[in-house]
C-alpha cells in the first residue's frame, strides 16, 4: 500500500471518528510524524497532500533540511523533548514547539523568538502517566507554569499535549485523554489562547478524537515502521528560503 493510500485510509477513519463524536472533520488536524524517516518520506507525504509535520529532534530535522527545499505552505513542529542548549535553533527552524514542560525551556524559547522577531506557538506537555520514560510537567504544576508564561510575550501558549501509557487496547487511553481535555477546559478562563489538544497516535487516535483532540500525531500508520537502524544521509546544503514547493536536492535524488 502506498503512502497516499494509507493517508486516504487514515482520513476515512478520522471522518468516521468525527461522525461518532458529532464533530466537524475540519476541527481535527492530522500531523504526519516523520521522525526517523528519511527526507524522501517527507517529500512523498507532502506530494500526497500533507501540510503538517512533526519531528522529534532538532538535529534530525536540521539534517533533513539539507535534502529538500522547505515549502512555504507547510508547518513543521517539534514534538519531542527539547534540551535547553538547542532552544535557539529550535525556535529558528520550527513553526511551533509542542512539548514544553518547564519555565526554563519556555524562557529560553521566548528570548530566541524575540531575537528572530517572531511569536512562537507552544504546547505544554503534561505528564499524566506514571511511566518513567514519559516527559511533561506534573498536573499540579500546570497552573503555575501557565501563569509564569504571561510575561513571555514572544510565546503563544496554544494548548496541551500528552502521551498516555502504551497499551494494545486503545480504550485504555481514554481516561488520560479525557483528563487532558478537562485540564484544558479548566485552564481556558486564565489562558484564553490554550485551545488546542494534541493527543492521539496511530493506535488510539479514534478514541482521542472522541475525547476532543484537535491534533492527532500519526507516524507508523502513515509511513510504516520506523527504520531505527537506518543511517541518515548527509547531502549537500541547499537554500530553503524561497520555494513554495517541496523538492529533493540533487544529492538526495
Amino acid at each position: 500500500m502506498s503512502l497516499a493510500q494509507r493517508l486516504a485510509r487514515i482520513q476515512e477513519q478520522i471522518a468516521a471518528s468525527c461522525r461518532r463524536a458529532g464533530r466537524a472533520e475540519r476541527d481535527v488536524a492530522l500531523m504526519a510524524v516523520s521522525k526517523t524517516h528519511p527526507a524522501s518520506a517527507v517529500v512523498e507525504a507532502y506530494a500526497a497532500g500533507m501540510r503538517l509535520f512533526g519531528e522529534n529532534r532538532v538535529q534530525e530535522w536540521q539534517e533533513k533540511l539539507l535534502a529538500f527545499t522547505r515549502p512555504l505552505d507547510a508547518q513543521f513542529h517539534l514534538i519531542g523533548p527539547l534540551q535547553s542548549n538547542k532552544t535557539a535553533r529550535a525556535a529558528e527552524i520550527f513553526d511551533a514547539i509542542d512539548a514544553v514542560d518547564s519555565l526554563k525551556i519556555a524562557a529560553r524559547l521566548d528570548v530566541a523568538a524575540r531575537a528572530l522577531g517572531k511569536r512562537l506557538p507552544i504546547l505544554i506537555e503534561v505528564k499524566l502517566s506514571h511511566e518513567e520514560s514519559k516527559h511533561g510537567i506534573a498536573v499540579g504544576g500546570l497552573a503555575a507554569l501557565l501563569a509564569s508564561l504571561v510575561p513571555l510575550e514572544s510565546l503563544i501558549p496554544a494548548g496541551l499535549m500528552t502521551v498516555p501509557p502504551w497499551d494494545a487496547d486503545p480504550e485504555s487511553a481514554r481516561l488520560y485523554f479525557r483528563q487532558l481535555r478537562q485540564l484544558r477546559d479548566a485552564s481556558l478562563p486564565h489562558c484564553p489562547t490554550l485551545t488546542q489538544l494534541s493527543m492521539g497516535m496511530s493506535g488510539d487516535f479514534a478514541v482521542a478524537i472522541e475525547e476532543g483532540s484537535t491534533c492527532i500525531r500519526i507516524g507508523t500508520a502513515l509511513f510504516g515502521k520506523r527504520p531505527y537502524s537506518a543511517t541518515p544521509p548527509q547531502p549537500t546544503r541547499r537554500s530553503s528560503s524561497s520555494s513554495s514547493s517541496i523538492s529533493p536536492s540533487e544529492s538526495a535524488r
